[in-house]
C-alpha cells in the first residue's frame, strides 16, 4: 500500500468527501455563508481555493494512498481565513500560517494519516521560509467538527501558544524544528566518525622456503 502526501488542488479537492468538501467554517465569514444559495457552496469553495493558489501558492497538502485522497490539511496566511475571527483566541501571531484543517477519512484514521499531512506541511512551509504555523484546537476531545482537537495537535508537535478553556491557539516553531534536526543529524554524522570501524588489517602474506 503506497501512502504518500501532494500539494492540494482543485482536481484535488474535487475527490474530498463531505462534509468538507462544502464546509465554508473558516474560508467565509458567517454573514457571507448566510448569503449563499442552496448548493452554491461547492462553488463558493472552489473559487475560494483559486484565490489562495493565485495570490499566495500551494494551500495544502492531501494524503494518497494508492492513488485515493484519504485525507487533507489546508494552511495559509490567516488573511485567507475570515471565518477565524470568531475563534477566542484568534488572531495567528503575525509571523506564522494558520493550519486551520487536518482531516482524515473515517476508513483512513489510526494509521497515521494525519502526523503524515503535518510532516509534509511542515516541509512545504520550511521550504518557504516560513517561521512557524499555529491552529486553533478543541479540548472537548471530539472527532469531527471544524476545529480540530487539542490533543491531536499536542502529539503532532503543536504546543499551547494561548491558552483557552475550549480552544487554544497552539504553535509550531519550524525555525527550531529545523535547528533541531540540523544539530541532530550532525551529532549523529560525528557520532558515526566515532564508531566507524577501522579498516580491516591486510592479510600477512606466508612465505614458503626452497627446496
Amino acid at each position: 500500500m503506497a501512502r504518500r502526501t501532494a500539494p492540494l488542488t482543485l482536481d484535488h479537492l474535487a475527490q474530498v468527501r463531505e462534509p468538507c468538501r462544502s464546509c465554508l467554517f473558516w474560508s467565509t465569514d458567517p454573514v457571507s455563508r448566510a448569503r449563499l444559495g442552496s448548493g452554491e457552496e461547492t462553488q463558493a469553495r472552489d473559487a475560494w481555493l483559486s484565490w489562495v493558489l493565485r495570490e499566495w501558492g500551494s494551500a495544502g497538502r492531501v494524503a494518497l494512498v494508492d492513488g485515493e485522497v484519504v485525507g487533507h490539511a489546508i494552511y495559509a496566511p490567516a488573511v485567507f481565513f475570515p471565518g477565524a475571527a470568531g475563534i477566542p483566541t484568534s488572531p495567528p501571531s503575525p509571523d506564522a500560517v494558520l493550519l486551520s484543517t487536518v482531516y482524515v477519512d473515517p476508513s483512513a484514521r489510526h494509521g497515521g494519516v494525519g502526523r503524515l499531512l503535518v510532516q509534509g506541511m511542515a516541509r512545504d512551509l520550511v521550504k518557504r521560509n516560513i517561521a512557524a504555523v499555529e491552529a486553533f484546537g478543541d479540548t472537548r476531545g471530539r472527532s469531527y467538527g471544524c476545529v480540530m482537537p487539542a490533543e491531536f495537535l499536542g502529539r503532532v508537535g503543536f504546543k499551547t501558544q494561548r491558552a483557552h478553556v475550549t480552544t487554544p491557539r497552539m504553535r509550531m516553531d519550524l525555525r527550531t524544528t529545523v535547528t533541531w534536526k540540523s544539530e541532530v543529524g550532525a551529532t549523529l554524522e560525528k557520532l558515526w566518525g566515532v564508531v566507524r570501524p577501522a579498516p580491516a588489517p591486510a592479510p600477512k602474506t606466508t612465505h614458503r622456503s626452497s627446496v
